[in-house]
């Protein structure tokens, strides 16, 4: 056997390098796949999302400061309105955190932005043909949002963890991309008009 082989290699060192390779390339397809599990569980009131949405979350970057979530809301049944469903997929950035003590952590600005999509009759992605062209130039259905906010983050002891390793209170100020138009568009309305105010939570899982 040991003929076959490059010389100086002998069968155990082949077998050995064969070994490494195989486990580096198992580590990876399982760092992948781990990759694609949620770190975190998260809700939102309000924010153009709908009266409440609710998700689950990544958080990732050298020292976590990036964080994409995917929630599912909805719209109260209002009137003879029925209720409406919303999507939203969201990118947070967190540039820095301080650490107030071992157990609370404050985070004095999060940005970012994220999609967020009604589904209803009255809401569409292209202008229906009812009505003149070019009468509505923006899709109905889906908004481009952007916000800031702060958030603070209370770390429970390893000894007491049940559910998650942290839970985190925020609150956001956001406006959507039609909003932003109208206010540069006409004097008249105010940047207070433009802006919503949303709170929501996020639980650590690990």
């Amino acid at each position: 056997m040991s003929a076959l082989l490059p010389s100086g290699v002998m069968a155990d060192d082949s077998l050995q390098v064969s070994v490494s390779h195989y486990d580096s390339r198992m580590e990876r397809y399982q760092r992948f796949w781990n990759s694609l599990i949620p770190s975190q569980v998260v809700g939102q009131n309000a924010g153009n999302m709908g009266f409440l949405s609710l998700g689950v979350g990544w958080d990732y970057g050298k020292r976590n400061q990036w964080e994409t979530h995917f929630m599912v809301g909805f719209v109260p049944k209002r009137n003879k309105e029925p209720m409406k469903a919303t999507l939203t997929l969201k990118e947070n950035f967190i540039p820095w955190r301080n650490r107030l003590n071992e157990k609370w952590e404050f985070e004095p600005l999060t940005t970012g932005l994220y999609l967020n999509a009604i589904f209803g009759e009255e809401f569409w992605n292209h202008q229906p043909s009812r009505y003149p062209n070019n009468y509505y130039w923006f899709s109905t259905r889906v908004r481009t949002n952007i916000f800031i906010g702060q958030r603070v983050t209370r770390t429970f002891e390893v000894a007491k963890r049940r559910h998650a390793k942290s839970v985190t209170l925020f609150y956001e100020l956001s406006s959507c991309d039609l909003y932003l138009y109208e206010y540069l568009s006409n004097k008249h309305i105010s940047l207070q008009d433009v802006l919503g105010l949303s709170v929501g939570f996020k639980a650590q899982l690990f």
